[in-house]
């Protein structure tokens, strides 16, 4: 059965990815983006595309849409902590905004793009939602913040709500692939050595408690976390806020990453040894216990070699038509 979809922020990397499966699904999906971070041609052909803010999704909202897929957000942690105010503004303000058009539409169905930056520094290596939630960044505090509003938004009008929380997302679908500004991100980073656009890539420590010394992190492709998203529709009642998070439950160490990138390119990837990142833990990976259990979701495609391929045939198009 088609149902009617607003999904902001849906011109960026997991927006546009989400647009495209619910289009693929049958849907009649509305993208809202600013495109201040997307791209226009991340938006599949189909949708039905508005250039414009989230604070301003009460022009477009109205009680034919049966949910809203929020993405609209700024994501740099490094950026938020020189400009929180920009962070409080848009990701928080922008989802009050939200949140008051959605009610007076009657709209009251509401997937939320959350991050574990809600955390902070985990207290063990394998996070669950009930670990405490302590942001270190301006960026983690925001989501945070919206996390209890929605809460809030649930209890008192009804909302039925589920927050995914993703750790590392990689990989491409379609037209959608990483390409942040600057890029932050060790996949897509070290895809760029292969290319031949940075010199080497650095790995920040090598005396980690972990088999090779390196930190170890949990990597899930885009198209597992887009597939959540549709699961997530259905998966609660009106007054309910479920938060899951998205991992694939494996970790991979940093030079793993790399040399699955020279086996997948078979590019030569020089790396150089760089002091330690301060509050980087050695291990960092999901327990998707929850979102398997209310969801009914399993990742099917987060092999790191399907990651770094997908992410690769991406970076290579993206690098072809500059």
């Amino acid at each position: 059965m088609s149902s009617k979809y607003l999904v902001t922020g849906g011109a960026g990397y997991v927006g546009g990815v989400v647009a495209t499966r619910l289009l693929e699904a049958g849907h009649d999906v509305t993208v809202l983006d600013d495109l201040s971070t997307g791209f226009a041609e991340g938006v599949p052909p189909g949708v039905r595309f508005i250039e414009g803010r989230v604070q301003d999704a009460a022009r477009h909202l109205d009680p034919s849409y049966d949910a809203v897929l929020h993405f609209a957000a700024f994501s740099q942690v490094g950026e938020s902590v020189v400009h929180p105010e920009k962070y409080w503004t848009n990701n928080v303000g922008g989802t009050m905004a939200l949140l008051d058009a959605m009610r007076a539409a009657g709209v009251r169905r509401l997937v939320f793009s959350s991050t574990a930056a809600t955390y902070g520094e985990p207290v063990s290596p394998l996070v669950t939602e009930t670990d405490p939630t302590a942001p270190t960044s301006p960026y983690g505090a925001s989501k945070l913040a919206v996390d209890h509003m929605i809460t809030g938004e649930a209890a008192a009008h009804g909302l039925a709500a589920v927050s995914l929380r993703y750790f590392n997302v990689a990989g491409a679908y379609g037209s959608c692939g990483e390409r942040h500004d600057p890029e932050s991100h060790l996949i897509p980073l070290v895809l760029q050595v292969a290319l031949g656009l940075r010199p080497s890539v650095s790995v920040y420590g090598d005396d980690y408690p972990t088999p090779d010394g390196t930190c170890v992190r949990d990597y899930i492709h885009v198209a597992d976390l887009a597939e959540a998203h549709l699961l997530a529709l259905g998966a609660v009642a009106p007054g309910e806020h479920l938060i899951c998070n998205l991992g694939n439950g494996n970790g991979f160490s940093v030079r793993e990453v790399i040399e699955t990138v020279r086996e997948v390119t078979g590019r030569p990837v020089p790396e150089v040894a760089a002091a330690r990142r301060a509050g980087d833990p050695a291990v960092l990976v999901a327990s998707a216990a929850t979102a398997r259990a209310r969801l009914g979701w399993r990742p099917t495609r987060s092999d790191l070699a399907v990651i770094v391929a997908d992410a690769w045939e991406f970076a290579q198009k993206r690098e072809a038509g500059r």
